[in-house]
């Protein structure tokens, strides 16, 4: 093989390297940790706490308006503001306190609050939220922007303020369950 065919073929291999970790690199930019949202349960939000070996006391359960889930044999237990993970052990610790010996409990979320967008967007309105959806994502579920959308930036109000805050579509900004999305109009 000659020295020019090496370094073709080497070059080649080299773009194919590059091509290849390209995607890799800009999910990890989308991706940035800071940006990681750990779903916290709220009124309205609905899941399945399975207890091993104890059918009786695994089901499907809300949480209510009050911000707890009523579970059988040991009441009621706050829910509001923990992650699944908090939950599962409060129910553990719960069970464990005179109940049974060694529960071992898991919990997961079957349905997430919605999260609602408005403004000129093609579909406005309340949508189921998925757990990572971001301001894009959002638009793309309510069918896509209008014609008269600005396309460079957004207002956010979040679930748990009073301000409507200004964000830039290009930043990934991650949605929370109860966000009421705003697509503003551009004016040229």
């Amino acid at each position: 093989m000659s020295g020019k065919m090496k370094f073709s073929t080497f070059m080649a291999l080299l773009a194919t390297l590059a091509c290849a970790l390209l995607p890799l690199s800009s999910y990890a930019q989308a991706s940035n940790p800071s940006q990681i949202y750990e779903y916290k349960l709220g009124s309205g939000d609905k899941v399945r706490v399975i207890v091993f070996g104890e059918e009786d006391l695994s089901g499907e359960f809300s949480v209510s308006g009050e911000g707890k889930v009523a579970l059988p044999l040991i009441g009621e237990i706050p829910a509001m503001g923990d992650t699944a993970t908090q939950l599962q052990d409060k129910i553990t610790e719960a069970l464990s306190n005179g109940y049974l010996k060694k529960p071992r409990v898991s919990v997961e979320i079957l349905s997430f609050r919605p999260f609602y967008i408005l403004g000129e967007v093609t579909k406005p309105g309340e949508y189921p939220y998925v757990n990572g959806m971001t301001i894009d994502r959002a638009v793309a579920t309510a069918s896509g922007y209008t014609y008269r959308a600005n396309h460079k930036k957004a207002y956010i109000k979040r679930a748990n303020s009073d301000k409507e805050e200004e964000v830039l579509l290009n930043q990934g900004v991650v949605i929370q369950p109860g966000d009421t999305i705003r697509i503003a109009e551009r004016y040229f």
